[in-house]
């Protein structure tokens, strides 16, 4: 299997982060806190080791479900008309979790900050590139707005999708955004999104019914 230039950056990556977990290990506490609510209040703990490595493994994990999923799709050779975007979207996440990671270490090594409001600009970023992957995005059983009725038809495949991006990036727009509204980041985040999913879910289903409807 050829190795892209985008895999490369991402098993970097993640090596890095495993060397990050153990740099930082001795300085880290034995109970590190690891969920926060939507006050920014921590109401989760995990055991040092958890902390340290967990998201690391999650990591590991995460990439090679991805570099399997192609492999396994009935569709697999859709892939390859998004490719380069399917690849990007590995990449971000990846990067995602690493911030993320990064937050949570130095936020148990003393220094204090308000985590969701870190975290909306990365949210958005995140929201706004699935954005652009479901833009381009093939038919295909794995990646993308699946729905019965986007998975029986090109069309409204298509049609689902171009109007999906569309959403996506607002709403990665609007999480972007609430790095200035921390008391708002349900509404910033949450409604968006949730909105989005079940406005796609019927807006799939009636072009698949006026698709039949005139053939």
């Amino acid at each position: 299997m050829k190795i892209t230039k985008i895999q490369i950056i991402i098993i970097f990556l993640i090596l890095f982060s495993f060397v990050v977990a153990l740099y930082f290990y001795p300085r880290l506490p034995d109970t590190m806190a690891s969920h926060w609510n939507i006050k920014g209040e921590v109401d989760g703990y995990i055991s040092k080791c958890s902390g340290a490595f967990l998201m690391p493994l999650v990591s590991l994990f995460m990439f090679l479900l991805f570099l399997l999923i192609p492999k396994i799709d009935p569709l697999k050779k859709n892939y390859e008309k998004f490719r380069k975007y399917f690849d990007g979207f590995i990449l971000i996440l990846i990067l995602f979790l690493f911030y993320i990671y990064l937050l949570s270490l130095f936020w148990n090594l003393g220094y204090r900050f308000n985590m969701g409001q870190l975290m909306m600009p990365a949210l958005g970023f995140l929201f706004f590139y699935s954005g652009i992957l479901i833009k381009n995005a093939k038919r295909n059983w794995f990646v993308g707005i699946r729905t019965p009725w986007t998975l029986s038809s090109d069309k409204v495949w298509d049609k689902t999708h171009k109007l999906g991006a569309i959403l996506f990036k607002t709403a990665g727009i609007i999480a972007f955004l609430g790095i200035f509204f921390p008391d708002y980041i349900f509404s910033v985040l949450i409604v968006p999104l949730i909105t989005s999913v079940i406005f796609l879910f019927f807006y799939s289903y009636f072009e698949y019914k006026k698709e039949t409807n005139s053939s």
